[in-house]
């Protein structure tokens, strides 16, 4: 039974509603965060870290549908920077026609309200939140910026073909207050007690024979360091299903004075750093199997952009098959 399973970090889909009116500016006495003023059964401003939180524009969510539909058309799809279940729902019921019969999101951690979720064909079983997962080293500070979600994928018959675990590791963004190396240095540790708390967990949840695919947006390539603590669980390096994709199409080319374009076909995400330094290409949004699931998986693709910037997205999908 051939499966597909994809990710796609949909770049803040937030709700498209403006329940008042636009405004420019935030009120000079907004201390940041998230704010919600309910006047006459409506609400207001929305605002983090004194910015105006704005949903995602009409042509944005479709060219993201489009990908989705059009190009990606998988089973079972992982998707991350969700404000919250009602809006998945509504994007799939207004823009994907309804494709997924089962839209699973969980409120995580994130102030800024982007949480991780999923979108099904196939049945699902148990759904489990491990929002609340700690590090031995803040045993009372929750260690998920976002969460990882667990999902069981079923067949027809309620049988489980799989489990999924989806999340969204820590950014390497350094708000401007702070020193960028200590920003730097402890999000990059974050990061890495992440890692080691998805080991921890699905070591906990699996058998060493079990059928398992890890996805989501993990902030820095496979082969970091701070990564490699959840590659290794029960002593078994997981299975890099996105190690040679096919692209849709070929990357967009560089102009000469941004150099050459990516080396690989395996990237998602392409930032532009300030000043001189050339683009860096990277497979951030990956799709990890158990090793006992590695000889089923069939090819892998990821959705090429047209634009540098991204399509609907700052992130390319990427998908692949597993003959179950």
């Amino acid at each position: 039974m051939p499966v597909t399973v994809g990710t796609f970090n949909l770049n803040n889909l937030f709700s498209r509603y403006n329940f008042t009116a636009a405004i420019d500016t935030v009120p000079a006495d907004d201390a940041g965060g998230l704010t919600l003023t309910f006047v006459g059964g409506q609400y207001q401003v929305r605002t983090f870290m004194g910015k105006l939180v704005r949903g995602k524009d009409d042509k944005s969510r479709q060219e993201i549908a489009r990908r989705i539909r059009e190009v990606m058309n998988v089973d079972v799809l992982a998707v991350q920077e969700v404000e919250h279940l009602e809006v998945l729902k509504q994007f799939n019921r207004e823009l994907l026609q309804g494709m997924y019969p089962h839209v699973v999101l969980v409120e995580g951690n994130d102030p800024r309200m982007i949480d991780v979720g999923l979108l099904s064909k196939l049945p699902i079983g148990a759904i489990t939140s491990h929002q609340a997962a700690t590090h031995p080293a803040e045993p009372q500070r929750r260690v998920f910026g976002r969460d990882l979600l667990q999902v069981e994928i079923l067949k027809a018959n309620g049988d489980k073909l799989f489990t999924l675990y989806n999340t969204h590791l820590k950014s390497h963004y350094v708000p401007f207050t702070q020193d960028p190396v200590v920003g730097a240095q402890q999000a990059n540790l974050l990061r890495r007690r992440q890692a080691e708390t998805i080991a921890r967990i699905i070591g906990r949840m699996e058998r060493p024979n079990s059928h398992y695919v890890l996805v989501g947006d993990m902030n820095d390539p496979p082969d970091s360091d701070y990564l490699a603590p959840m590659l290794m669980i029960d002593n078994k390096l997981l299975v890099n299903a996105l190690s040679n994709p096919q692209e849709t199409r070929p990357a967009k080319a560089e102009t000469p004075d941004q150099g050459p374009g990516p080396q690989t076909v395996a990237w998602t995400h392409r930032f532009n750093p300030p000043g001189p330094a050339l683009p860096e290409y990277q497979l951030l949004d990956q799709i990890w199997v158990s090793q006992p699931l590695a000889p089923r998986l069939g090819q892998a693709f990821i959705d090429r952009r047209q634009n540098h910037g991204g399509d609907g997205s700052d992130h390319d999908p990427a998908w692949v098959t597993i003959d179950i």
